[in-house]
């Protein structure tokens, strides 16, 4: 494997994990069953269609998400996608989530990009049970285990510039300012074999961001957020998240991601996107990710974590002035 020409077997060996397709039996209950019938009902009134099916789309953990399929009075069928917020902990945290992404729905949907049409929004889920959106459906599939590895990481580089190239809203508060992910403790992990290299990224991700030009960013960009449909992207999905912020954070976010199919791939990407987008990229999104995420490094078991460690010394030497 060379960063000119990545072979998809690799890709297939190494089988990075896909979001959402381990879960446990509380997850499968809260997130996978069949939505109540109240939902159905609200979904079926702004449809005027009569919900035949609602098939769970596997994947997220922060909400509840099915393909429904409705008959209309005249025989013809529609689909539409219905995501519920059952999580009573993010609801408490982010009680306008789902008017939120309502908001960014909106925006987004004229960008060069395809992405989900808003059809409806329950912001307080008086009349769904819990807050829920309901969407239109994109054509394609979710692809981790891509045949053509370098096609799909191209791909994803490339579909990054179209989404930072589209226009800055006029107004403030239609979607909000980049903000890191606080977490509970910022001590370094215990399997850390450089703690002084995760004090000094703690200091930087306290820190003032750098003076880079600010874009829409998805915010949540990943493999798993992205479709594919005969070889080529058909969509990007699950835009709750998306803030105005520096490009580069979109991009740390999915090579954190791809770090399960080793660090070449993560760099390949990279290298993809920084050729797309004419940008070079900024080491400091590399520490305010690995550092939103410490929590959960600390908290579970990973293979990667000498890489991630690795990454983040380079990142904070590079922005100390090292080499």
């Amino acid at each position: 494997m060379t960063r000119d020409r990545i072979e998809s077997s690799e890709l297939v060996r190494l089988r990075s994990p896909a979001h959402g397709y381990c879960d446990d039996d509380e997850t499968r209950r809260l997130l996978r069953s069949r939505p109540p019938r109240q939902a159905l009902a609200w979904a079926e009134r702004h449809l005027g269609a009569r919900v035949t099916s609602a098939c769970v789309m596997r994947g997220g953990m922060s909400s509840a998400v099915h393909l429904l399929t409705a008959q209309g009075p005249r025989g013809g069928s529609v689909q539409a996608v219905l995501r519920r917020y059952v999580r009573p902990d993010l609801n408490e945290e982010e009680p306008d989530i789902a008017s939120q992404e309502a908001e960014v729905l909106r925006f987004v949907e004229p960008l060069d990009v395809p992405t989900p049409r808003l059809l409806a929004v329950d912001p307080t889920g008086d009349e769904a049970g819990v807050p829920a959106l309901l969407m239109s459906r994109l054509p394609g599939r979710v692809d981790w285990w891509p045949n053509d590895a370098d096609r799909w990481l191209r791909g994803l580089a490339e579909i990054l510039p179209r989404i930072h190239g589209g226009p800055l809203p006029s107004r403030p508060g239609i979607i909000r300012p980049f903000a890191p992910h606080r977490q509970n403790s910022f001590e370094p992990p215990s399997w850390a074999r450089h703690p002084a290299v995760w004090e000094e990224a703690v200091e930087i991700f306290h820190g003032p961001a750098p003076d880079e030009p600010v874009v829409l960013i998805q915010r949540d960009f990943h493999p798993g957020n992205v479709l594919w449909r005969y070889g080529k992207v058909s969509g990007v999905v699950d835009w709750q998240a998306a803030s105005i912020g520096p490009a580069a954070l979109d991009v740390a976010h999915c090579r954190a991601n791809l770090l399960g199919y080793g660090r070449d791939i993560a760099e390949r990407f990279t290298a993809l996107w920084e050729r797309a987008s004419g940008m070079t990229y900024h080491p400091w999104a590399e520490v305010v990710t690995v550092i939103s995420s410490l929590d959960d490094l600390c908290n579970e078991p990973g293979s990667d974590h000498d890489v991630v460690e690795d990454l983040l010394g380079q990142a904070v030497a590079k922005l100390r002035g090292g080499p």
